[in-house]
């Protein structure tokens, strides 16, 4: 593994274990070159996912773009970071098993919605306030009293 600090290719596993619920497996690196310390991670891909756009563009499916979005929604929430990481995990692993690789983004969207809904309510309507483009105040309003159960229009 190359040293994110000074490029050597020679770095040393210091210190492995089960992470995200035995979904990954974190290593601690040591580079002997510049004496710098970083993790990895190692997860099983099942197969390279490509995501469709609304456009019709299509990308590659990066893990980390879905867990920075994910992240941003939940910052300062008290949800604790293994579970955002088991949330996030869960959502690669169901997008994985779907059965085909072209997957498009509103399918993405939707599925981290709903997960987001089942752990955090606001970072649930954080996310949805990009996902779903709200452009003024009467956009969160609206959403929100959709979230309330018997609340009168």
């Amino acid at each position: 593994m190359r040293c994110p600090f000074c490029g050597n290719v020679d770095t040393q596993v210091k210190d492995s274990r089960p992470a995200e619920d035995h979904v990954a497996i974190r290593r601690r690196r040591f580079c002997p070159a510049c004496g710098g310390r970083f993790t990895t991670y190692e997860r099983v891909q099942l197969r390279d996912l490509v995501v469709v756009k609304t456009n019709g563009k299509r990308e590659d499916f990066e893990r980390t773009k879905l867990e920075r979005s994910i992240r941003i929604a939940m910052q300062k929430r008290p949800v604790d970071p293994e579970r955002i990481d088991q949330m996030i995990s869960g959502i690669v692993r169901r997008l994985e098993s779907m059965g085909d690789t072209d997957i498009p983004s509103k399918t993405i969207g939707e599925i981290v919605m709903e997960a987001l809904a089942r752990i955090d309510t606001v970072g649930y309507v954080r996310f949805a306030s990009v996902y779903k483009n709200f452009q003024e105040a009467d956009d969160f309003d609206k959403f929100v009293s959709e979230l309330r159960p018997g609340t009168p229009d």
